[in-house]
């Protein structure tokens, strides 16, 4: 079987700003290690959850899931992917743009920071994996469903 991998110089130019560079590499491990299995509108939805939470912290100054792409991505126990004894979290570490579906993640996290990615969520900051239900879940409405995820707004 053969596997394809990206072409070096052939995802999305990197952005001009180090810091959206930075936080585009991290929203993108965030999205790749949460949803790389959910095709590129399920990798979208993940990154909305972490842009919306950004919104939201700036709106009012500050929030506990953390204020800007890095702090909501990295905040302890809110995506698993970060979490050291997680089984993704090397794998986060390790992956490259040879990695045709982190490509796609690079090109999503950046459109992401620089405001250019539309919200297929709903304004959602939380989602769960279908089958599941989370205690937090419980008696809330979902906002959208997208691939094996189901969304939600207004928990907080």
């Amino acid at each position: 079987m053969r596997r394809l991998i990206a072409v070096p110089g052939s995802v999305d130019a990197a952005p001009v700003d180090y810091q959206l560079q930075i936080e585009a590499n991290v929203l993108a491990r965030t999205i790749w290690g949460e949803a790389r299995g959910e095709g590129v509108a399920g990798m979208q939805g993940v990154g909305n959850v972490v842009m919306n939470r950004v919104r939201i912290a700036r709106q009012k100054g500050k929030f506990w899931w953390g204020n800007d792409v890095i702090g909501v991505c990295q905040k302890p126990y809110q995506f698993s992917c970060w979490n050291k004894g997680d089984a993704n979290f090397e794998k986060i570490q390790a992956v490259d743009g040879r990695d045709l579906v982190f490509a796609s993640a690079m090109r999503l996290g950046f459109r992401a920071v620089i405001g250019q990615l539309a919200d297929i969520t709903g304004g959602a900051t939380h989602y769960h994996a279908a089958g599941m239900m989370p205690n937090w879940a419980r008696g809330q409405v979902p906002s959208a469903t997208i691939g094996r995820h189901v969304f939600y707004r207004d928990i907080a």
